[in-house]
């Protein structure tokens, strides 16, 4: 479904985000996208999405070259795709309905009473029909997010991109979030990339993982790989240990001689 292909991409010459990283998506998976922040990961879903054009290497979807797409064909594609931001972006003078009923009114051309029953079998999908006149404000944390991720499924894309789904939720919620997104992808056929730090939540839940480091992939494998790995950096990273690899210090001189220089 998604290639990355020797991708590298940087603001201006002199500050490189990403470094030749290549990337396969099967059709029907979730993979993971991890690592520390700043390392590229959300820049890789927004090259995905068409927003940013790599510097050199190809990006496909379906197929098809993203960075060779004109506005209107990229418009076209992203209507096959989803996105779910990573604190919901749901509109605040809206209802819970209104959120979920935009991409159709936008996007469709369905008639109104049509729109009502998709919106409602949406957010029943993910357990808030009953939510349906509540504003953003008078939802929970979790709730929007669930409502955010009713709205970026209305129109059954293809492809899922879900940016930080957990960040912010509670153990229940959390869990909640992870099931439906297991449960969504498999009911609807679609494949779904999850950019997350959550690492023992996204390992029960996806097919494969992909680690990325300095805007690097160096490694990648499926959960119980990524769990029995002796790569220092995933190692690190998994097991949340302080030092390794990504050092707890920041570079500097030599503490003694940072208190030498103070004394004197």
């Amino acid at each position: 479904m998604v290639e990355v292909d020797g991708v590298t991409f940087g603001y201006d010459s002199r500050r490189l985000i990403l470094r030749d990283i290549s990337l396969a998506i099967p059709r029907g998976s979730i993979v993971a996208i991890m690592g520390g922040s700043g390392c590229g990961k959300t820049t890789t879903l927004r090259l995905i999405g068409g927003e940013l054009r790599p510097s050199h290497g190809e990006v496909r979807v379906d197929g098809q070259s993203v960075n060779a797409m004109s506005t209107d064909e990229l418009y076209t594609l992203r209507r096959k795709m989803g996105m779910l931001f990573q604190f919901g972006a749901l509109f605040t003078d809206m209802s819970a309905y209104e959120n979920v009923a935009f991409p159709f009114k936008e996007q469709t051309r369905l008639p109104e009473s049509l729109i009502r029953n998709l919106v409602m079998m949406k957010l029943n999908a993910v357990g808030l029909r009953g939510a349906a006149n509540l504003m953003p404000s008078e939802l929970s944390g979790g709730m929007s997010r669930r409502v955010a991720l009713a709205r970026s499924i209305a129109l059954d894309p293809m492809l899922m991109l879900y940016d930080e789904p957990f960040t912010g939720l509670d153990p229940i919620s959390l869990g909640v979030t992870a099931q439906l997104i297991r449960t969504l992808n498999d009911a609807l056929g679609t494949t779904s990339i999850i950019v997350t730090h959550n690492v023992l939540d996204a390992l029960a839940l996806v097919d494969y993982v992909y680690f990325m480091s300095d805007g690097r992939v160096v490694a990648a494998g499926t959960p119980d790989e990524v769990k029995g790995s002796t790569e220092p950096f995933v190692h690190q990273f998994v097991s949340a240990e302080r030092d390794g690899p990504v050092p707890f210090h920041y570079p500097g001189q030599e503490y003694r001689t940072d208190l030498l220089v103070s004394r004197t």
